[in-house]
Parts: C-alpha cells; sequence; structure tokens
C-alpha cells in the first residue's frame, strides 16, 4: 500500500480524509455551490447582522459580529454625538451627564467638582447612538442608526428596558416634553417622525401581548421593573392617522405625515402640545404632536436644518403683545434664524457661523444661544441687541452642547466631551469681558469678515476639565496571516492585533502605518474567512457563513500544545468557541451536565489534563468536537468583546460575551452558529482543496511518478509532497525490507505500511526507509518560467498565490539534489 498519494489515470481527487491522519484516498470531485454570498441588508447603509428582506432572491444567513476594544469600559472610542443633563435628585444629590456615542454605547457620568466617574455603560444599539433624551425623572431614551429607539433607566446599571422598531432608517433625532414626561417624538431618514407615549409604550397590556414583543423589543434585554410615570397623557391615537404592523404590546405611537426628505432636527414645548422639525427640505415644519396634524411650513434657510430650539417661556421680547412661541434654527448654510410662529415669519437672521451650525443650547429664559458648528467655534449670541462673542475654539467641529448651570458640556467628533465656562444664569457678564462683535444678516457678512482677517479671539482658552476618551482607530489592514490585523488610530497609533483573541499583542506607537504593513507582511495564503471595519470607532470583525469556515491552519502553526501537530483546526469555528464559552459554561450550570459530556467547551487551561489520543466524531467529515478552547482563542474578561447578531426573532443585539446569560437559543443566534459551537456541525463549504500536477523536472532521471492530476488540502506543505516523492521512490524499487535500523535485511518480503500518526510523524521521527532517503526538491516555474526552489514551509495555496500565479492547475517538479 502507498502510504500518502496515489493515482488513477481518471481524474481522481485524492484528500485527506480526517485532521489526524495524512492518509489520502480518492474520491470523486464534488464542488458545493451553496447560498448567495451571505449579506446584511436589514438596516439601510448599514452593515447589519441578517437580511430581513422580503425579495424572492435565497435567503441570506444573518450574520455575527464581534466588536473589539483593548481599554477599560470606562471610555468612549468615537465621536459623542449626543448629551443629556440630569439634576441631583434627593436620592443621592449627584448631577448625572448622559453621553451617546458613534461607538454604540451610551455612558452615564457621575460629577463631581471638576471631575466626573463612569457609573454605568448602556450597550445594547448595534450602530450609532445619535440623540438622546430624558423623559420624566429617571427614563432615558436613545435613537440610533440601527432604526431603533431604547429607553433604559437612568439609574441601572445599563439595562435596555424596552425597544422600538418603528421606524424603517436610522433614527437621527429625538425631543421630549420636560413637563409631559410621558411625550417624545422621533424622527429619522426617509421623512418618518413619530410621536410617542412612552409609557403607554412600555406597559403591557397583557400576558397575551408577549407575543407582540418580539417584534417591538429586543428579546435579549430581558425585562426590567417598569419606572413609575405619574404625569398626565395627553397623546391620543386618531383614526386618520398612519398606523404600523409592528406594534408594542399594541400600542402605535402617532405618525407624524408631512416630510417628503429626510429628518435631521426635532424640538418640542413643555407640554408636549408643539412640534418642530427640519432637515434636508431646507423648511421648518411646525406640528400638533397630539394628533399628527401640520399647523405650518417656515421656509427661509438655504441648506439642511441641523438643530432646532422651542421658546416655552413666551418672554423673548418685553415689547411683544401676545405671548407668541419663538423658535430657533440652525443651518448647514451658517445662519441662525429666529422665527415668531405666531407671525408664521423669520423675525432675526444672526450670521455668527462661517460654517454649518450643528448645535444650539439656549438659557433658560430664552434671552441668549449657544451654537457650535463645522467651523470648530463655540459662540454666545443675545437675541435682542444681536451682540455675539466667541467663546472658545476646538479642534473638531462640534456635534452638540448641553447647558449644566453656569457651564456648558461641548461634544464633538472627537471621543472626549469637555466642560466649559458658559455664565449659563447670567450669560451678559461675559459681554463684559469684550471683544464681541455684532451679528450680520446674511451669511456672507461673516464669511467676508473672517477672510479679512477679523477673526475675534476667543474668551476662553482652556476647558473647566475634560472626560477623556480612546482615540478611534480611522486605518487599518487585515494581514496575510489572517489573525492578526494592523490599526491605526486618530492619535497615530499603529498596534498589531490578534483578531482571534481580541487583544492588541504590539502597540509600534506613532510610526508609518504603510512601512508598518510591509514590514509585517508573510508570504502566506489564508483564505479571507473574516470582515473587519472600524466604523464604531474601534474593530467590529464580521462572520459569514459559509466563507467564514473555509480557513484552517495546522495546531503546530498555532502553537498549541497537547494536540498533534498537524492537526487542523478550523480558525472560526474556535472563535465561535472562544467567544461563547461563558454562555456555555453557564449553559452546562443551567443543565447540570457534566463539563465535556456533551461536548460543551472548557477552558483551555484544562488541555494538559485530556490525552491527545482521545477520540473524536467526525460530523461532516472536517470539522472537530474536542471540548477545548485552545489558548489562541481565548478572549479577554478585562476588556471583554460584545457580540452583534441577530436570530430568527426580535431584530438585531449587542451583548458582552461575558454578560450572556446561556437563556439565548435560536431566537437569539444564528442557526449556523449554535450548530457549531452545540452540535460541532459545519456548513458544507467551497472547495477547500488544491488540485496540482507533480512531474520530474525537465531533463532529469527522476521516474515519473503519477500521471494523473492531483488533489490535497490548500494548506498542505512542501515536505509533505517531498515525502510522498520519497516514498513513492523508495517503496517502488524491488526492496525486499528494511530493517528497523534502515539496513538493508535480505530475504524479507513485504510491503512497509504507512503509520497513521499523520504530518507529526513525519516531523518529529524518521522512519526507517527515511534514512536511506534520496535529497529531492520542489521546484515551480512562475509565469516568466523562472524555476523557484519552493520552502519546505510553503503550503499549495502559498505557491499558488505568489508562485504560480495563474488560473490553471497548479504545476510542482521534483528532482534529486545532487552530491546529497
Amino acid at each position: 500500500m502507498s502510504p500518502n498519494f496515489s493515482y488513477s489515470p481518471c481524474l481522481d481527487i485524492p484528500g485527506l480524509i480526517s485532521p489526524f491522519s495524512t492518509t489520502i484516498h480518492f474520491h470523486h470531485c464534488s464542488f458545493f455551490f451553496g447560498h448567495n454570498c451571505p449579506g446584511v441588508t436589514a438596516m439601510h447603509r448599514v452593515g447589519s447582522a441578517g437580511n430581513n428582506t422580503n425579495s424572492n432572491r435565497p435567503r441570506k444567513e444573518k450574520r455575527l459580529t464581534y466588536v473589539l476594544n483593548d481599554t477599560a469600559d470606562t471610555k468612549h472610542c468615537a465621536g459623542i454625538n449626543c448629551l443629556a443633563v440630569l439634576k441631583s435628585s434627593a436620592l443621592d444629590g449627584c448631577d448625572y451627564l448622559f453621553t451617546g456615542s458613534r461607538d454604540g454605547t451610551l455612558k452615564r457620568w457621575a460629577l463631581g467638582e471638576n471631575a466626573a466617574t463612569c457609573s454605568a455603560t448602556f450597550e445594547s444599539h448595534v450602530d450609532w447612538v445619535n440623540d438622546t433624551v430624558i423623559a420624566g425623572d429617571s427614563t432615558l431614551v436613545s435613537c440610533s442608526s440601527d432604526t431603533t429607539l431604547k429607553t433604559w433607566n437612568c439609574l441601572s446599571e445599563g439595562t435596555c428596558t424596552r425597544t422600538f422598531r418603528q421606524h424603517s432608517d436610522y433614527v437621527t433625532c429625538l425631543a421630549a416634553a420636560e413637563k409631559n414626561t410621558n411625550v417624545v417624538a422621533s424622527g429619522g431618514l426617509g421623512g418618518e417622525v413619530f410621536v410617542w407615549d412612552i409609557e403607554a409604550a412600555v406597559t403591557p397590556v397583557s400576558k397575551s401581548s408577549d407575543v407582540v414583543e418580539d417584534d417591538c423589543s429586543n428579546s435579549m434585554n430581558g425585562s426590567a421593573n417598569l419606572l413609575p410615570i405619574s404625569s398626565p397623557r395627553t397623546i391620543s391615537s386618531s383614526n386618520s392617522i398612519r398606523t404600523h404592523a409592528t406594534q408594542c404590546h399594541g400600542y402605535v405611537p402617532i405618525a407624524v405625515k408631512g416630510h417628503k426628505e429626510s429628518v435631521y432636527a426635532l424640538a418640542m414645548n413643555d407640554s408636549g402640545s408643539l412640534l418642530v422639525s427640519g432637515g434636508t427640505e431646507k423648511v421648518v415644519r411646525v406640528w400638533d404632536p397630539r394628533t399628527g396634524s401640520k399647523n405650518m411650513k417656515l421656509r427661509g434657510h438655504a441648506d439642511n436644518i441641523r438643530a432646532l430650539l422651542l421658546d416655552s417661556t413666551g418672554r423673548l421680547f418685553s415689547h411683544s403683545l401676545f405671548s407668541f412661541r419663538y423658535c430657533l434654527s440652525g443651518s448647514s448654510d451658517s445662519m441662525i434664524r429666529l422665527w415668531d410662529l405666531g407671525q408664521q415669519r423669520c423675525v432675526h437672521s444672526y450670521a455668527v457661523h462661517t460654517d454649518s451650525v450643528w448645535a444650539l443650547a439656549s438659557t433658560p429664559t430664552f434671552s441668549h444661544v449657544y451654537s457650535g458648528g463645522r467651523d470648530l467655534s463655540l459662540y454666545l449670541t443675545d437675541l435682542t441687541t444681536r451682540e455675539s462673542l466667541l467663546l472658545c475654539t476646538k479642534e473638531q467641529p462640534i456635534l452638540r452642547l448641553a447647558l449644566h448651570d453656569d457651564s456648558i458640556w461641548v461634544a464633538t467628533t472627537d471621543s472626549s466631551v469637555c466642560r466649559w465656562p458658559a455664565e449659563g444664569r447670567t450669560p451678559q457678564n461675559v459681554f463684559q469681558r469684550g471683544g464681541s462683535f455684532l451679528a450680520g444678516n446674511l451669511s456672507f457678512s461673516r464669511a467676508r469678515v473672517s477672510l479679512e482677517g477679523s477673526t475675534p479671539a476667543p474668551v476662553y482658552k482652556e476647558p473647566i476639565f475634560t472626560i477623556p476618551g480612546t482615540p478611534a482607530i480611522v486605518q487599518h489592514e487585515i494581514l496575510n496571516n489572517r489573525r492578526h490585523l494592523l490599526t491605526k488610530d486618530a492619535a497615530g497609533s499603529v498596534k498589531l492585533w490578534e483578531i482571534t483573541r481580541g487583544v492588541v499583542i504590539e502597540d509600534y506607537g506613532q510610526v508609518s502605518f504603510d512601512e508598518k504593513k510591509e514590514q509585517l507582511f508573510e508570504m502566506v495564503s489564508i483564505p479571507a474567512w473574516f470582515t473587519a471595519d472600524s466604523r464604531l470607532g474601534c474593530l467590529s470583525v464580521h462572520l459569514d457563513t459559509p466563507q467564514c469556515f473555509t480557513a484552517e491552519m495546522y495546531s503546530v502553526d498555532l502553537n498549541i500544545t497537547g494536540k498533534p501537530e498537524d492537526d487542523k483546526v478550523n480558525l472560526a469555528r474556535e472563535t465561535l468557541k472562544g467567544l461563547l464559552i461563558h454562555c456555555l459554561a453557564k449553559r452546562r450550570q443551567r443543565h447540570g451536565s457534566q463539563a465535556s459530556a456533551n461536548g460543551d467547551v472548557v477552558s483551555g487551561k484544562d488541555m494538559a489534563a485530556r490525552s491527545s489520543a482521545r477520540s473524536r466524531i467526525e460530523v461532516d467529515g472536517n470539522a472537530e468536537n474536542d471540548s477545548l478552547v485552545y489558548s489562541p482563542f481565548e478572549f479577554s474578561t478585562v476588556s471583554p468583546p460584545s457580540i452583534i447578531t441577530e436570530g430568527s426573532q426580535g431584530g438585531p443585539w449587542r451583548k458582552k460575551i461575558t454578560e450572556l446569560d446561556a437563556t439565548e437559543d435560536e431566537k437569539d443566534f444564528p442557526s449556523w452558529v449554535l450548530d457549531c459551537v452545540l452540535n460541532n456541525r459545519l456548513p458544507p463549504r467551497e472547495n477547500t482543496k488544491c488540485s496540482f500536477y507533480l512531474h520530474p523536472c525537465e531533463g532529469s532521471a527522476v521516474q515519473i511518478l503519477t500521471q494523473g492530476k492531483l488533489s490535497a488540502p490548500r494548506i498542505l506543505r512542501m515536505h509533505k509532497v517531498v515525502n510522498y516523492v520519497i516514498e513513492k521512490l523508495v517503496l517502488d524499487k524491488q526492496i525486499d525490507s528494511l530493517n528497523t535500523d534502515g539496513t538493508y535485511a535480505a530475504g524479507l518480503g513485504g510491503q512497509l505500511q504507512h503509520s497513521a500518526g499523520g504530518e507529526g510523524s513525519l516531523r518529529s521521527g524518521l522512519k526507517p526507509w527515511q534514512k536511506l532517503r534520496p535529497s529531492i526538491e520542489i521546484l515551480c516555474n512562475n509565469q516568466a518560467s523562472q524555476s523557484y526552489v519552493l520552502s519546505p514551509e510553503m503550503s499549495l495555496a502559498t505557491v499558488r498565490a505568489y508562485i504560480w500565479k495563474r488560473p490553471e492547475d497548479l504545476v510542482l517538479n521534483y528532482r534529486m539534489i545532487q552530491g546529497k
């Protein structure tokens, strides 16, 4: 019996029958062409966890993403999109600041004297958090580019109490009625605006409504204690208002219809009887949120409206005869406009900024306005006298402002938040410092002044204090070995990540990203089993089936001890085991099962106690059934990654891997993930073999070993091909036998049987016949017909990708090395 390869004149495909043996058998060639490549289209323009489309195309499998962070969970790692201040209560006497970030999380900061401590992280959104408001005394409402609204208990440890999925696109803005604590409005792309009665939306109608919960709420978040809200409820549904099929416990929000394009800004008066909205249509629309009816449309801006404020005092101008409501708007045309809603016209325009105005905040009396935007500047403007003052400048565009007593919080596209002096109670005091200017009526007037070089000096040079963040990742590159990824953050620091453990293994500091990438280049070819992005300011690694299961490596190359060195390790399967070890450990405890009786995952620290020769079950012909999480796949518990995925119900969700509670099932996870981790089954994959021809070098006297095409795993190394050639050359000769010391023993017949010990036997010890073997080298011609001697450690895939570089089947040549 020939020990390694065999062939026949027809198209026979030799292949390893298991990861634990190098015996190669023939079978007919079979390729699996599965479903279309899995993708994610559930959320508009966002790589989501699944596909909910109703098209007739084949169903796309849902994705699993894990999000990595190399710092403690007390800092944001992307720009801050929203701010909300909760004043102290009699319970704890502490003011809180809530921040929502492009990293997909919200954080609660306990504020002290010139200090802030992160006391909770609110994690459930799977994309940017775009806005947040406080409804009542203790309900935090947030909205996201993941198309959802979520409610939270402000003083909880970060538990999401409800998820609303009414919007069909990004939700960009929120507005709350301060005196009517139940009323919250939400707006988003596509012109959608909804008005919610939060109390009614979070209160179950009956136990039978739990079935509807999955359509509107994140089933992963569980249920939390309902918050007591005793304020009057003024929202009532109208039969003339459009309703949606997706309902929350039977509750349907009021749909405010009229916008034809995206909505970027909302504002509501204290009682919840007036709502204004603006967006890409360049007009301010005024609504009655109680019915959803449109009251008026205000024209005047020349570009998108990005910020809105409503005056609830009715005391703007002392000479006013009527208590009309006033509205302030900030626009991408760089203008701030003051609207008289009673007269339905613009009464003042303020040319303060030189670029888009993105954020507004007013004093309690609505006499002065703070404004910031794309020009990196924060201004204070007296709405009556038109006097304006530059308070400070930032290094990044200003996204949001929040007044807090005599100071103001400023959020930018940076991950930090700064607190600046503002004199919010007595803003007129700031103007006594001098340096003010009179705001013009036209946008070009301010731009002209800026061009003339008369830009005012800022009043304040430094903030009171800063809540620091982590610099966002702005550049990344997946390296050839498909386990390492190089990143560069906003501070210029370059780091090397190990994706299968989720940790930084090297911090190179501020070096050239491109030069470091060249230095780390390896001539290896491994299938692209994952994709990655840095949209959240940190690394998000995406696994899609069946592509993610195409990459395998030998255990020796992963430095896995206690395992035969030529065992094949599927990178995606082991990564999934590492991610879900905490969930599976809780699952074992819950079911009271033994640690390894049913194939559950156990820690790699127990590996040494296991026998490497234990029996394994081959479920699909390739997947292993061992129950270990090996060290190259153990994720940190100090900064654990978060999982983003979705199952058959409830929509996408996000949780730390250490917070999974083992109640998750097919409603929460994609079926292919559960199949892999619980049942040791991998999906059918694309062909993982590499076909090639093996011929003697031209002019060589070495015999021809094969006539047909051979096939072997892509990861097969050249030294295995060398061994095959040697075995064929030696064993095909008329040799009676060999003694164990390698000398000839005449008169003893029989065939030398190949050991089933696998590739390890070829590396760790010589067989008797190998001591007589000739020295062989393998060559391959490149496209220019130049012959390259291949390194014994090169794989078939590497040779094909970097040497052969042709679509035709690979051709390898062998020859004896003279003088050896």
